[in-house]
């Protein structure tokens, strides 16, 4: 990572809710989701702010590099409905080495819908697929992977 990422840095990111990114469509195979309203599910508010955590972090990473999340704790403290715009900011508050900590904040123009911290970290990806690669193997040979469905 290049020594140019500092706390403060920050982007803030719009993004219009479609149907799809509602709690019915977050796991369309659990039957529990079904029966639930048509709002912004959490787990999809949740990777809006690691969208806008990464816009935060491209302009710093070296060619090679990107993120992971690690760490996340937020609060969802709204309901947002398709059709609303969803606006998070995210700020970075800590570099510490590879590790990145945010504020984020997310609001739908009419109430603040979610807000804490995330963390990411910096990572080599070709480093990183070996590490899955060797995972993947390991995971062949104890016999424990099948095919998802």
């Amino acid at each position: 990572m290049k020594p140019t990422l500092q706390a403060g840095a920050s982007s803030e990111f719009p993004f219009r809710v479609p149907a799809e990114k509602t709690v019915p469509h977050l796991y369309p195979e659990a039957h529990e989701f079904q029966q639930m309203p048509t709002v912004f599910a959490t787990g999809f508010m949740v990777g809006l702010m690691e969208w806008t955590c990464l816009n935060v972090l491209a302009p710093h990473l070296e060619d090679g590099e990107g993120s992971l999340g690690i760490h996340i704790n937020v609060s969802h403290l709204a309901a947002t409905v398709p059709g609303q715009t969803v606006t998070v900011v995210a700020e970075c508050s800590k570099v510490e080495g590879r590790r990145v900590t945010f504020h984020v904040k997310a609001h739908d123009g009419i109430d603040l819908i979610g807000e804490g911290e995330h963390v990411r970290m910096v990572v080599n990806w070709e480093k990183f697929e070996q590490r899955v690669n060797d995972k993947a193997k390991r995971a062949r040979v104890a016999g424990i992977t099948r095919k998802a469905g």
